[in-house]
């Protein structure tokens, strides 16, 4: 009997919809709420049960005994009832996190979900959905690296992100038009599980400021509260755009970080190892992970613009230490990359390899021409 129902379960997740996590999409889920009646993988199974046990009890669908209750609420529930119920009214803007993505990110989503119910009621939304907001995060200084407390106001109507070194000064450190602005997640990077990278441009240049708060729902709520000014920047700028072609361009993860070693125009100089961050177009290259300007940048085009992506080094290159070489052929000249591993240099080259096969889009030739007549 135990069997049975055991198999019950297990054909029920054949169901369309049930075949990826509810909450994270990943294929194959081999866990499910039997309270919620939603079939979720092991790392999205485990939040509910640390934050609130009474929300969400789980059972392995294919270790665990099932009684004769649970498989009729599971055959009468499923991942596509549940989305219908939990995420009716789930804002446009909104990140719906990835199996790839944070734990925080996914963490927030499943407690906003069944939780705190944010999508069954949009009074809830306020934090991330009026247009204004304001309070304080830590932000890492510049030249010192020491994380300080610094007031931060987004306005919509102004189209702006600001943050003030003091509570009551009258004039802010800096303006970020949301315009160019950016945020990642980077909790690896900055050292803080809830760690938030904006990027804006200034003077044409990228900035990077890092960020965090300790409490885990203040920190997305800001993210996605900049994700919603985004939106409706986008909307104006856009008017004849629809939802679906503006969502991808809200916010964006890199590419591809980490070190490489590179040389100079000449390629004369020996190779010197970088921390390098491939941002859409810009490859920006670092001397430390956390610094505020990179030390360069390079743009990289489409094939049918002249940029070739290659597999080792032109014959002769020396002052290399690391042996995996990598050359980006541009229509003004060659740039020379080396990897310390072979891995490194082939999962590098398909994210070049990506960019360089998307045809360019109208305003990104300005972008090139910017580069090209860089002082």
């Amino acid at each position: 009997m135990a069997k049975e129902r055991r198999r019950a379960v297990l054909e029920l997740l054949r169901r369309p919809g049930n075949a990826r996590c509810a909450d994270c999409g990943a294929p194959d889920p081999d866990w499910a709420s039997y309270t919620l009646g939603v079939f979720i993988c092991l790392s999205c199974s485990g939040i509910p049960q640390e934050t609130s046990p009474q929300v969400s009890k789980v059972k392995s669908v294919r270790l665990d005994s099932w009684d004769e209750a649970q498989v009729e609420f599971m055959a009468s529930h499923g991942n596509e009832a549940a989305r219908a119920t939990f995420e009716s009214r789930v804002p446009s803007f909104y990140y719906r996190p990835t199996q790839a993505d944070c734990q925080l990110l996914r963490e927030q989503w499943i407690r906003a979900k069944y939780e705190r119910q944010e999508f069954l009621l949009p009074e809830k939304q306020e934090p991330y959905s009026a247009g204004y907001r304001e309070g304080f995060l830590w932000k890492r200084g510049r030249d010192n690296g020491q994380f300080l407390s610094r007031k931060f106001v987004l306005t919509e109507r102004e189209g702006a992100l600001k943050y003030f070194n003091k509570n009551d000064a009258k004039e802010p450190k800096a303006v970020m038009k949301i315009e160019h602005l950016n945020a990642t997640f980077q909790p690896a990077k900055i050292g803080h599980p809830h760690g938030l990278q904006l990027t804006y441009l200034k003077d044409n240049s990228t900035r990077n400021i890092f960020l965090y708060h300790d409490d885990g729902k203040e920190i997305v709520d800001w993210f996605n509260a900049l994700r919603a000014a985004r939106f409706h920047y986008l909307q104006v700028a856009f008017p004849g755009a629809s939802d679906a072609d503006l969502v991808p361009k809200l916010s964006r993860n890199y590419l591809k970080e980490g070190y490489m070693e590179k040389t100079g125009p000449k390629q004369t100089e020996g190779f010197r190892k970088r921390w390098f961050t491939m941002d859409d177009r810009r490859l920006m290259y670092f001397k430390d992970p956390l610094d505020a300007f990179a030390r360069g940048e390079v743009f990289i085009g489409s094939k049918e613009s002249g940029y070739t992506v290659l597999g080792g080094l032109p014959p002769a290159t020396q002052g290399h230490h690391w042996p995996h070489g990598i050359t980006i052929v541009t229509p003004d000249r060659k740039f020379l990359f080396t990897c310390e591993t072979e891995a490194d240099q082939r999962e590098w080259v398909q994210a070049f390899q990506k960019v360089v096969d998307r045809p360019m889009l109208p305003q990104e030739y300005a972008v090139e021409a910017h580069f090209k007549h860089k002082p």
